[in-house]
């Protein structure tokens, strides 16, 4: 994969890639992360799955360890079976999680959503959400006003 300029990548302990926008100097940057996932084509499941994720629902140990990791920010869309998961990540993004306790609670949370979620057959070995490649970026463009 070629690297722009305005593209940060880091793999970490997951394989997860992470793009990372434009900065000025002296800006702590963020990066934006968007992954997707699909669920498991049964209603119930998807219902419960849906409610999992409602606020309380999701174990404060889980939202423990995802702060610990620098993400700022975290939101998961959903579109039928298909999840899309947005993330914002400080600069230092992946940070070192070595409260062992919070470690081991992400595990069987996520061995827990197993029954829910299907990988999609672009994931990485060993991963569950398949990191996306931003292909547009308005900032980019120029409209017509901007042409003249």
């Amino acid at each position: 994969m070629q690297v722009q300029h305005n593209e940060l990548i880091i793999y970490h302990s997951l394989n997860v890639i992470v793009h990372g926008g434009r900065g000025t100097p002296g800006e702590v940057m963020r990066r934006r992360l968007c992954f997707s996932l699909d669920l498991v084509d049964d209603s119930e499941l998807i219902a419960e799955y849906r409610r999992l994720h409602e606020p309380g629902g999701v174990w404060p140990g889980v939202i423990d360890h995802i702060r610990a990791l620098g993400v700022e920010a975290m939101e998961i869309w959903q579109s039928g079976e298909r999840l899309f998961m947005i993330i914002e990540a400080a600069d230092d993004f992946p940070r070192p999680v070595t409260t062992q306790s919070l470690v081991e609670t992400n595990l069987r949370w996520e061995r827990a959503m197993d029954r829910f979620q299907r990988r999609l057959k672009d994931a990485a070995p060993g991963e569950k959400w398949s990191p996306l490649e931003r292909i547009f970026l308005l900032a980019e463009h120029k409209g017509a006003r901007e042409l003249i």
